[in-house]
Parts: structure tokens; C-alpha cells; sequence
């Protein structure tokens, strides 16, 4: 047996050189200025795809050491790694600038054309450039998420509206000269104030695609740090006897209210914002089929199955946009200095609507929970309950603090919609 596999594997390496019209030297020259390693020598910016290596190594580190948002943050570190493999061919940025999509240049192509000649990743990140993979993100969101605690107190929803004041500040600010982003570029940046990746993608692929892998790595990797980011600005904004106030327990919740809630949210935010009524109308589906009760195959899938497949396409997807050429300029350092800005004045917006609040209220609000409505579910929530419980261990804000968190969560596809409607 052992002599036919070894005649076997003779035949296959002598073959080639029995043709006729076989050059061993030219193979082997062609076979050695395909290696990627040799790109990183040969070509002028060769070492750049080397560094965007290093990098994807490196949050590849947080997310499996450091456990940062590691469901999406592991993906899109393979994706980037996987996009800046020289000689791949998975994904190739020129398909996805905006000359080569715009139907009124003469180098348009349709996603017909990325079809055919596209690789793997560009395929699919079709489903992230048509905006369907977020969507399908929410669907899941929705289903996983409970809104008893802000249907309880309908308050919560100003702070999470409060807590969106990151994204249109930085919206503001970026729109100076020094910066030089453009109008949708600066709305792109804005949104990583809401702590929403999936809206982040959402919008950033609409506005501003060749924005998309820096974005999207600073909104999870600040979503990964909210335990290190949004402590300080609570304690330098509130005093330790706000953070020992006591609040109510809250109120039982019926499943009648439960099951209208998302079908009127639905209906009224698509009707005033219409742009953001794929977001809502997606998140809403999913916690209709998870408060419905009857329908708990289509829930378990939008939790599970649906969204973990679509977790895994968007993630590699969104990260293999980080091609060097993309990612290794002065703009990604502009946009991951300005994204933490942006998450630390949203997280300040909430605490100091909550203070304004008292002003007005016989029953006080821990002015904590308001840095619960970034959309970082649950985890803001958890801050909250956790520097509350430092003040006073016998405090318990966590459910007070899931009403704005969950609150964010519309707030920040609201804003997006506003956003898009304006400079789409």
C-alpha cells in the first residue's frame, strides 16, 4: 500500500514537469511573488497590510482574553485579518467606493457585477451594504429584551432620549473645519455616542461605507469598556447622597401592556420618522413575538439560530472593510478619539436629565440610572446598579436602570433615523 501511495505522489509532483512547455524556474518564480509574505517587502505599502494584521491579532486578544463584546469583536478581528491577507482576493475595497455604485458614473456596476467577480466577503457584505444584516440584529434584540421596566415608568424614556445628546454634539462638532469630515461622515461618527453597533453599521454603511471599519470597532470597543468609561463621569457629576437615593419598586407590568407596547411603538415612531422604521419596526417584530406567547418558535430562532448566524456574517464582514488603505490614516485617530467623547457626553446627558428631573419630582430619581440610557444592554445597567451599590450596598437600582438602557435602545435607532432623513 505504502508503494502505490508513494508512486502516487510521485506522479503527481513529476507531472508537471513531463509537459513539454513546463519552465521549473518561471513556477517557482511565480509561485514565490504570489506569497504574501513577499508582498510585504515588494509592494510600496506592503507593510501596511501588516500592521492591520497586528491589529486584528490584537483584538483578537481583547475579545478572547479580555472578554471585550467578544461576539462581534472576534469576528470583525478575523475579518480584518482576512482582508489584508495580500493575494486573497476576499474583499476588495474599490468594489465599494462610492464612483463604482453610483449609477450615474460610468463605472457604475450593480451587486450583480460584485456577485460574479466579487469575493467571498464582498458577497457578503451585500447583506451589509442593503442594510439587512442590523436589521436582522434588532429582530434578535428585540426578542431578548424586556421593556417592562420602561413601560413601568414611562419617565425612563427621557432619559434615554437624554442620554442620545453624544451623538448630535459630536455631529456639531466634527462638522468644524479642523476635522474635515463631511456632513455624513460627521453623522456616521456621531451615532457611536448611542453605544449601538448594529445602528453604528446601519447608518455608517448608509452615509459613510469607507468610514464603516474604524467606526465600527470603536462603537464595540467603547461598548466593551462602558465599566471603565462611565464610572468616573458618574461620580464627578452626581454627589454620594444622589447616588444613595432609594427609588420604589416598580410596578407589575401586564402582558396586555407587554403585547401593545411594541405594535404602538412600531406604528408612531415609523409615522414621525419614517427612515427609522426599518430599525424599530425590526426590534419591535421580535419582542412582539417574545411577549405574544404564541409564536415561541419564531422567538427562539430571532435569539438564537437567525441572529448568531447573522452575528457571524456581520461581524467578518464589517471588520474586512479595515483595509489598511482605510484604516491607517489620521481620520481613524480623529474618529476613535471623537467616538470616546461622543459616549462619554451621552452617558453625561443622561445623569443630568435625571437631576434636572428632581427639580420637578416629589419622588426622586438616583440620578445614576440616566448613564444607563446609552443602548449597551445590559451592561450600563449593570454600572449603574454596581456604583449605586458602592454608595449604599443595600440599594438596588438595577431594574430602574433597565428602563432608560432599554429606552436607549429606541432612542439611538430614532437618531439614526433623524440622521439619515437629514443627510442621506
Amino acid at each position: 500500500m505504502k508503494k502505490y501511495i508513494s508512486l502516487l505522489l510521485l506522479l503527481l509532483v513529476a507531472a508537471p514537469m513531463m509537459a513539454a512547455d513546463f519552465n521549473l524556474e518561471q513556477g517557482l518564480n511565480d509561485f514565490i511573488n504570489e506569497m504574501g509574505f513577499v508582498t510585504f517587502f515588494v509592494q510600496e505599502e506592503g507593510w501596511k497590510n501588516a500592521v492591520m494584521i497586528l491589529i486584528g491579532c490584537f483584538l483578537l486578544y481583547l475579545a478572547i482574553k479580555k472578554g471585550y463584546e467578544p461576539l462581534l469583536l472576534l469576528p470583525i478581528a478575523f475579518g480584518m485579518i482576512l482582508s489584508n491577507m495580500p493575494g486573497a482576493g476576499l474583499f476588495d475595497s474599490d468594489m465599494w467606493n462610492n464612483e463604482f455604485l453610483n449609477p450615474a458614473s460610468p463605472n457604475y456596476h450593480s451587486y450583480g457585477y460584485i456577485m460574479a467577480h466579487g469575493g467571498l466577503l464582498d458577497i457578503l457584505y451585500i447583506g451589509v451594504k442593503a442594510g439587512v444584516y442590523p436589521c436582522l440584529i434588532f429582530l434578535g434584540v428585540g426578542a431578548m429584551t424586556d421593556f417592562g421596566p420602561l413601560i413601568a415608568n414611562p419617565k425612563s424614556l427621557l432619559l434615554g432620549a437624554a442620554a442620545q445628546l453624544g451623538i448630535f454634539a459630536t455631529f456639531l462638532v466634527t462638522q468644524i473645519d479642523f476635522f474635515g469630515f463631511s456632513v455624513a461622515q460627521s453623522a456616521s461618527i456621531g451615532i457611536i455616542g448611542g453605544a449601538d453597533g448594529p445602528t453604528a453599521i446601519f447608518l455608517t454603511s448608509k452615509l459613510a461605507p469607507e468610514l464603516l471599519g474604524p467606526i465600527a470597532v470603536a462603537a464595540y470597543s467603547y461598548m466593551a469598556l462602558v465599566p471603565v468609561i462611565q464610572p468616573p463621569i458618574m461620580r464627578a457629576l452626581t454627589t454620594k447622597k444622589e447616588r444613595m437615593i432609594r427609588m420604589s419598586q416598580l410596578r407589575t407590568v401586564s402582558k396586555k401592556e407587554k403585547i401593545i407596547f411594541p405594535i404602538v411603538v412600531a406604528i408612531v415612531v415609523s409615522l414621525i420618522v419614517p427612515s427609522a422604521g426599518t430599525l424599530i419596526g425590526c426590534l419591535m417584530l421580535g419582542n412582539l413575538f417574545k411577549e405574544s406567547g404564541v409564536v415561541e418558535r419564531l422567538s427562539k430562532a430571532a435569539q438564537n439560530e437567525l441572529n448568531n448566524i447573522v452575528v457571524i456574517m456581520l461581524g467578518v464582514t464589517v471588520g474586512a472593510t479595515a483595509t489598511a488603505s482605510a484604516f491607517l490614516n489620521a481620520q481613524t485617530i480623529a474618529i476613535l478619539c471623537v467616538g470616546i467623547v461622543a459616549f462619554g457626553i451621552g452617558s453625561a446627558g443622561g445623569v443630568l436629565m435625571a437631576k434636572c428631573m428632581n427639580l420637578f419630582l416629589k419622588e426622586k430619581i438616583n440620578p445614576l440610572i440616566g448613564s444607563a440610557g446609552v443602548s449597551a444592554v445590559p451592561m450600563a445597567a449593570r454600572v449603574s446598579q454596581s456604583e449605586g451599590q458602592k454608595a449604599d450596598p443595600r440599594n438596588f437600582l438595577l431594574m430602574h436602570a433597565m428602563g432608560p438602557n432599554v429606552a436607549g435602545v429606541i432612542g439611538s435607532a430614532v437618531a439614526a433615523g433623524i440622521l439619515l432623513s437629514f443627510c442621506g
